[in-house]
C-alpha cells in the first residue's frame, strides 16, 4: 500500500479539469492509464525523470476505480485532497449548496478517532 501515490493521484487529478471530467465518466480506465502513465512520473520535475516502482494495489485500485472515498479515507488517503476532488467531481449532481460535503461528512460520520494515519 503506498498512501503517496494514493495522494498523488488525488492531487494530480484535482489539478486538471479534462482529468477530472475523464476521471468521473471513466473511472476505472482512467486509474489503470494514470497508473502506467503517470504513477512514476516525479511531481514537478522539468525533466523527464520518473521511478519504476510505484503501483497501487488492488484494494486500492478498487476504491479509486469505484469512487469509494469512504476506503480511500480507510486506507490513509489525506482527507482534504479527497474532498477536494470529489467536490469537483460531484458537487454538481447535489440541488442544495454544500451537497456533496454534506454526504460526504455523512458517509465518513461512523468513522472515530484515531483517524487512520495520513503521513507519507
Amino acid at each position: 500500500m503506498s498512501k503517496y501515490l494514493l495522494n498523488k493521484f488525488l492531487f494530480t487529478v484535482d489539478r486538471d479539469p479534462e482529468l477530472v471530467e475523464r476521471y468521473r465518466e471513466q473511472p476505472r480506465e482512467t486509474v489503470t492509464w494514470w497508473e502506467a502513465q503517470e504513477a512514476n512520473r516525479l511531481l514537478n520535475c522539468v525533466t523527464a525523470e520518473a521511478s519504476t516502482w510505484l503501483a497501487f494495489d488492488d484494494t486500492e485500485r478498487e476504491a479509486l476505480a469505484t469512487h469509494d472515498y469512504p476506503a480511500l479515507f480507510d486506507l490513509g488517503a489525506h482527507p482534504f485532497l479527497t474532498l477536494t476532488l470529489f467536490i469537483a467531481l460531484f458537487e454538481r449532481d447535489h440541488d442544495m449548496p454544500l451537497g456533496f460535503q454534506l454526504e460526504y461528512a455523512s458517509r465518513l460520520a461512523d468513522r472515530t478517532l484515531p483517524y487512520p494515519d495520513i503521513s507519507t
